[in-house]
């Protein structure tokens, strides 16, 4: 098993979803093969960052030195996206606009329930995680 890969394809996605199943083409798995790794490496960013959330979010503002802006864009668009679908509309929108660490840590400061984060990470995540990695080996002759 070509397990230097997987890890490859799944540390990719802990940071960055989409990278994912762009790894796992650049080196020639399956698309079932990293449809897995990128659904396995999405939720071990977001199980870290649930339990670990709220102790990086204290320890970057006691070492932040000037005051974050109140209102970015980022921070509107997840506002807005909270109180129009709550914690699904975060989880469906976490792979392709937040990142997991990004997403995970908005819904961390929602205050969300921590099994309810990660059923629809792990939900949301496992959907776009097929439609990626197929959608990207079934059209790989135009990427």
């Amino acid at each position: 098993m070509p397990w230097a890969k997987y890890i490859s394809v799944v540390l990719a996605s802990m940071v960055k979803f989409v990278a994912g199943p762009l790894a796992g083409l650049a080196l020639s798995l399956s698309w079932w093969e990293t449809a897995i790794c990128t659904v396995v490496g999405m939720m071990l960013s977001v199980v870290i960052f649930v339990f670990l959330g709220s102790a990086i979010q204290q320890l970057m503002a006691r070492y932040r030195k000037t005051q974050p802006r109140l209102f970015s864009k980022r921070s509107r668009l997840a506002v807005r996206v909270w109180k129009k679908s709550g914690m699904t509309g975060i989880a469906l929108l976490t792979p392709l606009l937040f990142t997991p660490i990004g997403g995970t840590l908005i819904a961390v400061s929602f205050k969300v329930p921590r099994l309810t984060v990660i059923a629809q990470m792990l939900l949301w995540g496992t959907i776009w995680g097929v439609i990626m990695s197929f959608g990207l080996f079934q059209f790989r002759s135009l990427v």
